[in-house]
């Protein structure tokens, strides 16, 4: 296979460090691998200090203006004192940089565990930080980073998996559901009027924010965008109806300290969650030529795969059509 199909097999712990120290720090020869898959992502131990965390970047994902914007959105959240991580900047003001074909960013170590969002307490700090999130994000939009829509993360996603990896057995079968929630998703957002799109997260699940000393740490701004609100609410609720009203209710209390709630956005939940299928089973086969992909998700694209997604997309259909969650 070539280069390209294995974009990070590069990546030794000698280039590692390599990078690290260009940009002027001494390594003491410790690289640890952290949890990633779209990026790659190492904890560098230094000579002097704590350890650094060098990300670099999936080659073609993302160009220098979109990285450099998400940079610049961090560094304007951590201005306001906001607790995000933010990556490092050298004397010079620069926040990326390359090493051999790699564009990396470095960043400070940061402790911490998944918040129990179980807790309603924890949520209601996270509502707080939320809302102070978006009344930033607010102010101006991305220029070019992209905008949350049916038409990437859906109509495009749908296409792949349609042509080249959903087997020929249940290819009908998708076309015709993915069809029909695609029709959906589309009507129900058409249908949200005044939709206000603003710079988000984008991916706010418990995994990219580190809770420590009672209180919480938004990291991997890797997948910020141009989306609705509610797109870095609805991954904190879980559980039957009634947890979830209570949920949503401390997450909104405290959302609404520093910006407003737009409650008709909670008709956009399922329709956001069913794009989040589509696009995660798409992102599966675009990244499956990466040698990790098959090896940490090894039930892909098998026979039992394809019948739990079928199951899956009709679950999402009926969830379109059930009673919204409603605010007390």
């Amino acid at each position: 296979m070539t280069d390209k199909q294995h974009p990070f097999q590069a990546l030794s712990p000698s280039f590692i460090m390599d990078a690290v120290e260009s940009c002027g720090f001494v390594c003491d020869c410790r690289t640890l691998t952290l949890n990633s898959y779209e990026n790659r992502v190492y904890q560098v131990g230094l000579e002097e200090g704590p350890p650094l965390i060098a990300k670099f970047y999936r080659p073609e994902r993302w160009s220098d203006e979109q990285i450099l914007e998400e940079h610049q959105f961090c560094f304007e959240l951590m201005d306001h004192e906001l607790p995000v991580v933010a990556p490092l900047m050298n004397d010079q003001g620069e926040s990326l940089f390359i090493h051999g074909s790699f564009r990396f960013a470095l960043y400070p170590r940061q402790g911490g565990h998944a918040p129990e969002l179980d807790n309603l307490d924890n949520l209601l700090i996270l509502g707080r930080l939320l809302g102070r999130i978006h009344g930033i994000g607010a102010l101006r939009p991305f220029q070019h980073r992209p905008r949350l829509d049916s038409r990437s993360f859906g109509h495009d996603s749908v296409a792949l998996i349609s042509e080249n990896f959903v087997p020929p057995e249940t290819k009908a079968n998708y076309d015709a559901l993915t069809a029909d929630l695609l029709q959906a998703i589309e009507a129900i957002f058409a249908d949200t009027t005044d939709l206000r799109y603003i710079r988000a997260h984008g991916d706010c699940h418990s995994g990219n924010i580190l809770w420590r000393d009672d209180a919480p740490h938004f990291v991997d701004f890797d997948d910020a965008r141009m989306a609705p609100a509610i797109q870095d609410l609805w991954m904190m609720l879980s559980g039957d109806r009634s947890r979830q009203h209570a949920q949503l209710a401390e997450l909104v209390e405290g959302y609404n300290e520093f910006f407003d709630f737009q409650p008709r956005e909670l008709r956009l939940i399922e329709a956001l969650r069913s794009l989040r299928i589509l696009h995660f089973s798409a992102w599966l086969a675009r990244r499956w030529n990466d040698p990790t992909f098959p090896h940490h998700f090894s039930w892909f694209n098998t026979p039992r795969y394809w019948g739990d997604h079928i199951l899956e997309l009709r679950e999402q259909i009926a969830a379109l059509n059930e009673p919204l969650l409603q605010l007390a």
